[in-house]
């Protein structure tokens, strides 16, 4: 089992920067795969990016390549999310989520999910 809590959202000016942390508990951190998505009303969880076990490797969805930077501290047990340049149609509600690739569905483990809001 793994138990994800993010933090870290909330309202922001375009053009401005934000970072979400997640937070782990449970089952090994550093063993683990993870990821961002981010979710607009009704609509299917969308893929931000991944990291590796190591932090070696990530991945971008081209919509925020060059803007956003996933890291994490295994350390600490936390996964983060640096949002700058952020722009309105970055608004939505962000999730960590455990498990593997770029589809949703193949990730077993979610956070709460904190809403961020980028106003123009």
């Amino acid at each position: 089992q793994v138990q994800l809590v993010e933090s870290g959202g909330g309202l922001v000016q375009a053009g401005g920067s934000l970072r979400l942390s997640c937070a782990a508990s449970g089952r090994a951190f550093s063993s683990l795969h993870l990821g961002w998505f981010r979710q607009y009303p009704g609509k299917e969880r969308e893929f931000v990016g991944d990291i590796n076990w190591s932090g070696v490797s990530t991945r971008y969805a081209d919509s925020v390549k060059g803007r956003f930077t996933i890291s994490r501290d295994n350390a600490k047990n936390t996964l983060y999310l640096q949002m700058d340049s952020l722009k309105p149609e970055d608004t939505a509600v962000y999730f960590c989520a455990a498990g593997i690739g770029t589809n949703w569905l193949t990730y077993n483990y979610w956070g709460q999910g904190t809403q961020v809001t980028v106003s123009s």
